[in-house]
């Protein structure tokens, strides 16, 4: 069950965190990854780490924002089975407080960058007669949170692209999911704790992990495992879903 094997699959932002934990799962049950990340140290120790594993994998340098340096790396691939769109950036401020720059960056990755792998991956799909697809979206896109409106805005379109994915490719054999994380412990959110709250790194942490009525963040292993399921052959029933995977959050913070 689960296997993945034969399957070559894409892992938009696959270096670090969710994407990491993916590309490591992906490679265990059998699938050839192709990692797509900016930071090359870091796809490239991906690689190596399933390779000495005994898994195949190649790293492939791309912005996700710019759609044509993503065409010509998705027409070098051999084959297309699987797409994760997992690569993202965050945001804090409300419509008044977010600079248009940061809005502009929010939307060229978050939703831009998926437009572009799905403009790319499904053509590529379908020449080999289907696969999976899934996009990272996120508890902002069906809930309210505080000082998150250019992120929520991203996370909510790629809720509604999904739907859009779904509908418009069922009958080439493919189907699109999404899945929605709430806060998930990755060195992204270290990172991103250190730079919007130096000194209250601890603090914060724990009030974040505390909002979660399960009472701690998920872990990268936790979403990979989700993902793998709805990329499996025995998620071949389910398309045009979204997977909240929050502790609880949306359902129990009352």
């Amino acid at each position: 069950m689960l296997s993945l094997k034969n399957k070559h699959a894409v892992v938009t932002g696959g270096g670090s965190g969710i994407g990491k934990a993916i590309a490591l799962t992906f490679a265990k049950q059998g699938a050839t990854v192709h990692i797509l990340d900016l930071n090359g140290e870091q796809g490239e120790g991906v690689v190596s780490e399933i390779k000495n594993a005994g898994g195949e994998a190649q790293f492939h340098a791309c912005n996700v924002a710019d759609h044509k340096g993503v065409a010509e790396i998705f027409k070098q691939l051999p084959a297309l089975h699987i797409l994760v769109n997992n690569a993202g950036i965050s945001n804090i401020g409300s419509a008044e407080t977010t600079k248009e720059e940061d809005f502009d960056k929010v939307y060229q990755v978050n939703v831009k960058g998926v437009y572009n792998c799905l403009a790319a991956g499904i053509p590529k799909m379908k020449e080999g007669g289907g696969g999976a697809i899934l996009n990272l979206a996120s508890i902002a896109a069906l809930v309210g949170l505080q000082d998150r409106f250019a992120y929520s805005m991203s996370k909510g379109a790629v809720y509604a692209m999904t739907l859009s994915v779904a509908k418009d490719y069922i009958k080439d054999n493919i189907r699109c999911n999404s899945i929605s994380p709430a806060r998930v412990h990755t060195p992204f959110v270290d990172g991103f704790l250190a730079k919007n709250y130096p000194g209250k790194e601890k603090e914060m942490y724990e009030k974040l992990s505390a909002s979660q009525p399960i009472g701690r963040m998920g872990t990268p292993e936790e979403i990979a495992n989700l993902a793998l399921f709805l990329c499996s052959g025995e998620a071949g029933f389910i398309t045009g879903s979204d997977y909240p995977i929050d502790g609880g959050f949306i359902k129990l913070n009352n």
